[in-house]
């Protein structure tokens, strides 16, 4: 028979609310995506994007391994959209007046969105081209 108290010092005290608290970062994070969809152009079109590519998608009924890759690619864009519109936000409060490093720090930012967007137009060509291709070689 163990000791009185000794099932006590095996198992941490458990922190009150940690669930809470990560259910409650995941509503922050959930509530930034809807503030940036509400606001930022870009992020409307890379949305409607979406919609096209997963209807494309399942019209086309991709594998597995295809949509691993156009989730990254979709996924990628998206993060460098919301990354772009978190410096500008934060680049406009540090600096509200012009200045050239706040100006070069946001069009670094938009390069990535840039970036990430060809990435994802070379994915979807190597995904889809062959796809309509093929539906457009049977018409």
């Amino acid at each position: 028979m163990s000791e009185p108290g000794a099932a006590d010092v095996a198992r941490p005290a458990a922190r009150p609310g940690l669930l809470r608290r990560r259910a409650a970062s995941f509503g922050h994070a959930f509530r930034g995506v809807g503030a940036a969809l509400r606001t930022e152009v870009h992020l409307q079109f890379h949305a409607v994007a979406t919609a096209v590519v997963l209807g494309v998608g399942w019209f086309f009924g991709l594998s597995p391994t295809e949509w691993a890759l156009v989730a990254l690619a979709v996924g990628s864009v998206w993060a460098a959209e919301l990354f772009n519109t978190a410096i500008e936000a934060l680049t406009n409060l540090a600096s509200p007046g012009y200045h050239p490093l706040a100006g070069r720090a946001k069009d670094v930012a938009a390069g990535a969105v840039l970036l990430a967007a060809l990435a994802a137009l070379v994915v979807g060509g190597c995904v889809f081209g062959p796809k309509v291709w093929a539906l457009g070689s049977k018409l």
